[in-house]
Order: C-alpha cells, then structure tokens, then sequence
C-alpha cells in the first residue's frame, strides 16, 4: 500500500462512521475522539488505551511525511505538536492556491477537530542532546572490562615501551647462563620470560 493510501485508510476509517452519522457534518469541522491517545469513559470512569498503538502510529506518520500528508493526522506520542502546527501551516499556504470548496472525491481530506488533549512529558537534557546521563551525577556502572580498560592499556603501553631492549638483553643473558649439559644441575635464579 502507497503512503497516500494508508493516510487516506486512516482518514476514511476515523471520518465514514461520524460523517454518515451525521451528513451536515461535512460542511463544518466535526470533532472525532483522537485515536493515537488513550481517553476515559465518561460512563465507567475507566482509562480505554488508544485505537492505535504506538507501531502503527509511527507508520501512519511515516507515511504521512512520506505523501506530504502530516497535517491530516491527529497529534499523538509520534507526532509532536511544534511539527504538525508547521506541517499544518504549510499545507494552508498550499490549499490557499488551489480551490476552497471540498469535493466529494477528497472529503476525507476535510478539516478536522480532534478530541483529546496530547501533552509532551520534558525529558531532561533533550534540548542538549543527553537524554541519558541528564540528571545523574556519575555514569552508569558498565561492565568490568570498560571500567579496567584504561589501567590496562596504561600498563602495556609501559610495558612495551622498552620491549625492544628488553628482548635483547633477555636473549643475551638466557644464552649466557644456559647450563652446560655435561656440568652438574644448579638451582635456577633467574627468569626464563623477560617480564
């Protein structure tokens, strides 16, 4: 399915059942309860989770930037209100160009008023660009070899530093006091490896 026909999906199954319900709709703005955000039962009092969930939403916004169709969508989790107030002005600016009137082959396109009111949580450190250590006073305790890398690597960088000199004197002195084979055994006092 196209970008265009998923946003034109979504529209046509969110508007078809008000809009028939109610055909004087169609000339004014109707208001449909937003289905990317949970709402209460006025009736029961309980929390009914959103028509959409949270994959689907993002690949309905996909789409709708995808076909230049973002101003259709209701505000919700994946799409933030600063970029749909944009997307919904440049879409104005474009509709001012072509004609007013609303055909029957685009009235799924028609303006719509959606219920439901979507508040962005402020995340500490999003404006920086740290979400993750914004707020915390040490970083996270990692795993053993991360927390050790740095001595270790500050100890084998001194180590061979002076491996050159090292190996060569290691070499002379092992062949200095290999023992003769004829010569009794003695106890050995030195190093086979140069560290």
């Amino acid at each position: 399915m196209s970008a265009l026909q998923a946003v034109k999906a979504f529209r046509v199954r969110e508007l078809a059942p008000v809009l028939k319900a109610d055909p004087k709709l169609s000339n004014a703005r109707p208001k449909i309860l937003n289905p990317f955000l949970p709402h209460k039962n006025p009736e029961s009092g309980r929390w009914a989770p959103a028509k959409y969930s949270l994959r689907r939403q993002a690949d309905l916004v996909k789409n709708a930037r995808a076909s230049g169709l973002l101003h259709l969508l209701p505000p919700g989790p994946k799409l933030a209100l600063k970029e749909l107030q944009s997307a919904s002005t440049s879409a104005v600016a474009a509709a001012e160009t072509e004609t007013e009137q609303v055909d029957a082959a685009t009235w799924w396109s028609a303006a719509v008023e959606w219920d439901g009111e979507y508040k962005e949580k402020e995340v500490k450190g999003a404006d920086v660009g740290n979400r993750l250590y914004a707020g915390k006073k040490r970083m996270f305790k990692g795993h053993k070899w991360e927390r050790t890398l740095e001595k270790r690597t500050w100890k084998r960088k001194m180590l061979m530093k002076d491996m050159d000199e090292r190996i060569e004197r290691f070499k002379s002195t092992y062949k200095r006091k290999t023992p003769s084979p004829v010569s009794p055994a003695r106890a050995v006092s030195y190093s086979k490896l140069p560290f």
